[in-house]
């Protein structure tokens, strides 16, 4: 209402300035466009009302969603390869983690919120056996696989990624097949990444 105080001032002030001419006036219809001016001064004022707390409805979420970004790998300076079982895999070399979502502990990323997250990851490994990397969601559900079977001298590198929609709590884990192998040195071959695109 303040914002509509100067120029309902100048309107006012016009038609004094009509009133005290010579010319003749009809006060009943100058008082209707004044109160018609008004009316749309309201509305319009209503309307950037209603579209600014809108904006800061939205700012408030977006300041409210947590920030989620994660890359790690699995460091160290040699092979890992499992004969007798599945392994899971620890990223332990962290290279982000914001928001703290990732345990280098467990190997384990867990979603904060429920929305939509862009995961990759990267394997390398010789070629004279298998390789693999394969994401699993709350333990059983297979979401993504990097495999190579063995081709003779050399190394290999596969990679994997997806836009994954997650519900708060969702589990994300890499793991090494029965049979496989992978590898990695302080060069980050073999990486484990992921960030919240946004939130649903």
């Amino acid at each position: 209402m303040s914002r509509c105080l100067p120029i309902l001032l100048l309107l006012t002030l016009a038609c004094l300035a009509r009133f005290g001419s010579a010319q003749p006036v009809d006060s009943r219809a100058e008082l209707k466009k004044l109160q018609a001016a008004l009316e749309e001064l309201q509305a319009e004022r209503r309307a950037m009302s209603g579209r600014l707390e809108g904006a800061e409805r939205e700012l408030k979420r977006v300041k409210e969603t947590p920030k989620v970004a994660f890359a790690a790998s699995l460091g160290g300076n040699g092979l890992l390869k499992t004969t007798s079982g599945n392994k899971d895999l620890v990223y332990r070399d962290i290279l982000t983690n914001v928001g703290g979502a990732y345990n280098a502990d467990t190997g384990v990323f867990t979603a904060p919120i429920r929305g939509v997250y862009y995961i990759r990851f990267t394997a390398n490994g010789p070629t004279n056996f298998p390789m693999s990397a394969v994401l699993y969601k709350n333990g059983n559900e297979i979401q993504l696989i990097a495999h190579e079977q063995s081709s003779g001298e050399g190394s290999d590198t596969a990679s994997n990624g997806a836009a994954l929609m997650l519900e708060k709590g969702d589990r994300l884990k890499m793991v090494l097949w029965h049979n496989t192998q992978i590898w990695d040195n302080s060069n980050h071959h073999s990486t484990f990444s992921g960030f919240l695109l946004f939130s649903m």
